[in-house]
């Protein structure tokens, strides 16, 4: 059964689904603290909490989706009835960027914070029984990177035209009717493509069934999160979670007040997911011959170094931060391919018991994935409130001191070097690799 190879009939609606993931991932990411900073009047520290405790509560709330996912999969055989509620996250993209008018400072941000908590608890339903499909497969350890490189290749090219679009759709001059013109554009793409996404779920589950795990495994979230080789490898991806999600938060700021070309914003995002989209297969083929753990320390590593070159900014020139930009990206690819396939790697090695609780796992991983979206905007927000900066509306934008100006050249540089360094030390500890063939 490890032999197994998946058909594309089933991998590509798959790996379809990711895309809707990616809107919700990604342009929340890259606008929305802009949005409430420079387009609501919000301050910076109001709109960092307003970001920060919805997203929080997905700490508690991802464990538990995964746990009832279990409980759907020993009873129905399957975890798509989770999904397909979780599908309503398209309802809830469109009403964070859709604040009524007249909305502004502390009210906006209470509204956004309200639609985006309700956004993170079905995206829940929708993205831990999603990934924890590769967990539930009859396949081996090349076939689950394979898998994740399809699925990372699609995510990455739905956050890339998304990334690019959105900006776009927002205008160059934005206000909230373009905010919200473009969230009911892309809802829609969303709830589409997760549709397609729970199609494929059940061709993958028919293509390459696995043993029924017993019902309700042993231990639970505690046991899941017993395993040592899961613990060192989610506290590393949550390093890294926050450190990218930091990243797309300042992207706006960078091009705007460092660059001095807020037009530039969808051109950077580009810049930095377009690498990622084609260097994706490159890196599966590097995970055959080096093995993951390997390939995601190298990747770290050069995530590290292009920050460091970054921190020159605009003075240097357009070309520097384009070339560094592109670094990361080639680094994101990576960062997003080996964790994901390593994850069902550590089920893999629990045994039964690790098969009956994959949505435990899965669960926790999320969790830690939802708390670095949460943590990254709120550390850049806080690096803005120290620097000083004025919050604004898009018809009357605030004069910037040269403290404000810094805080963001370096929020969006130094900050990812040093939180990356720390997430190479943590995964340094994950010794669960199987050896190339």
């Amino acid at each position: 059964m490890r032999d197994v190879r998946l058909p594309l009939p089933a991998i590509l609606p798959y790996a379809t689904g990711s895309i809707g993931m990616g809107v919700w991932v990604s342009v929340p990411g890259i606008l929305l603290l802009y949005f409430l900073t420079d387009v609501l009047a919000v301050p910076p520290a109001v709109a960092g909490l307003a970001l920060l405790l919805p997203n929080l509560a997905d700490v508690l709330l991802h464990p538990w989706v995964g746990r009832l996912s279990d409980t759907d999969r020993a009873g129905a055989g399957h975890r798509r009835r989770l999904m397909l509620a979780g599908c309503g996250v398209a309802l809830a993209f469109v009403a964070v960027f859709t604040v009524p008018p007249g909305l502004h400072g502390t009210a906006a941000a209470v509204w956004v914070a309200v639609a985006l908590a309700a956004g993170n608890l079905l995206y829940a339903g929708y993205q831990v029984p999603y990934l924890a499909t590769s967990a539930d497969l009859g396949i081996g350890y090349h076939e689950r990177t394979r898998l994740m490189g399809f699925r990372n290749t699609v995510i990455t090219v739905g956050v890339l035209l998304s990334g690019v679009l959105a900006p776009l759709l927002t205008g160059g001059a934005p206000d909230a009717g373009d905010y919200a013109r473009m969230a009911a554009i892309l809802g829609a793409v969303m709830l589409l493509a997760m549709l397609a996404g729970i199609l494929g779920v059940g061709r993958l589950a028919r293509a390459a069934p696995a043993p029924p795990p017993a019902p309700g495994g042993r231990g639970g979230l505690l046991a899941a999160w017993q395993d040592r080789h899961f613990r060192a490898l989610t506290a590393s991806y949550l390093t890294m979670a926050v450190t990218m999600n930091l990243v797309l938060a300042g992207l706006p700021y960078f091009a705007g007040y460092e660059l001095g070309r807020p037009d530039l914003t969808p051109a950077l995002v580009a810049v930095f997911m377009a690498p990622a989209v084609l260097t994706t297969p490159l890196w599966v083929l590097a995970a055959r011959r080096f093995g993951k753990q390997r390939c995601l320390l190298a990747a770290q590593a050069a995530f590290v170094a292009g920050a460091l070159v970054l921190a020159t900014g605009g003075r240097v020139g357009l070309t520097v931060p384009v070339a560094a930009m592109v670094v990361l990206g080639v680094a994101f690819a990576a960062m997003q391919l080996m964790p994901l396939s390593m994850v069902p790697d550590v089920i893999a090695a629990a045994g039964p018991d690790g098969a009956a609780r994959a949505g435990s796992y899965t669960g926790l991983w999320t969790a830690a994935e939802a708390t670095g979206g949460a943590t990254g905007p709120y550390l850049y927000a806080a690096c803005l409130a120290l620097g000083g900066f004025v919050a604004s509306t898009a018809v009357g934008q605030a004069v910037q001191s040269p403290v404000a100006l810094t805080a963001v050249r370096l929020g969006f540089t130094l900050l990812p070097a040093a939180l990356m360094t720390a997430a190479i030390l943590l995964q340094r500890r994950y010794t669960l690799d199987s050896p190339p063939e």
